[in-house]
């Protein structure tokens, strides 16, 4: 079983949700953005990332707009269900931006990033904010996957979504970055079952396919 939810934000009482306890070996955690455990490299956060390492089921996960994307860069990548990953510890993996994966017999397409709107209340360097949206090489690499696949994949992972959907879920919002953007460019070619995307803080379904999580989780049997 492959389980789906939004932003975790480093909250280990997540991980107690009844859903999550349903989980057995073999199963699987899509976590969309904002994991919020990797953060300033400490003993205690070594400790906890070693013991979410260590549960069952695999843990996988997006960065979004409140993560420490310079330290999960550390983290060196490998091969694993079709496309590359960071092994953080044991059985938990960041998923990277534009790869296509093969879990339990379905394919996802994963995009992380996102674009922070309180960057004037957090004091970060410059790099942090350059690397929370994508760059060139990962827009291109994205694009190139889904070529080869005829942009069919059975279901889409990110963070942040489409302007439209952007828009729908805060209305007062018509800005437009170069992800969002991107994500306006393939949604007319993908053919998929389900988006699902965190960032907004809302569990939310919009047809056809768009489904918001927070707290929420979505199983795929």
């Amino acid at each position: 079983m492959i389980a789906v939810t939004g932003d975790f934000h480093g909250q280990w009482e997540r991980f107690h949700a009844k859903e999550l306890k349903k989980l057995k070996k073999g199963d699987t955690l899509i976590i969309c953005g904002d994991f919020g455990f990797v953060w300033n490299n400490s003993k205690e956060e070594k400790r906890r990332l070693k013991k979410i390492g260590k549960l069952k089921y695999h843990v996988l996960f997006l960065e979004g707009s409140h993560d420490n994307i310079p330290l999960l860069r550390t983290y060196p990548l490998e091969d694993w269900c079709g496309g590359q990953v960071r092994r953080i510890s044991g059985n938990l993996l960041m998923l990277q931006r534009g790869n296509i994966y093969s879990v339990e017999g379905k394919t996802f397409f994963a995009f992380g990033g996102g674009e922070s709107s309180d960057m004037d209340q957090r004091q970060m360097p410059e790099e942090f904010w350059q690397m929370e949206l994508p760059n060139q090489e990962e827009l291109n690499l994205a694009r190139q996957n889904l070529q080869a696949v005829n942009y069919q994949v059975d279901y889409v992972v990110t963070h942040q979504c489409t302007s439209k959907i952007q828009r729908f879920i805060a209305m007062e919002s018509d800005h437009i970055n170069h992800l969002t953007a991107f994500f306006d460019e393939i949604t007319p070619k993908l053919s998929i079952k389900q988006w699902y995307f965190g960032c907004y803080h809302k569990d939310t379904k919009i047809p056809p396919y768009y489904c918001g999580l927070f707290q929420n989780v979505e199983g795929i049997k």
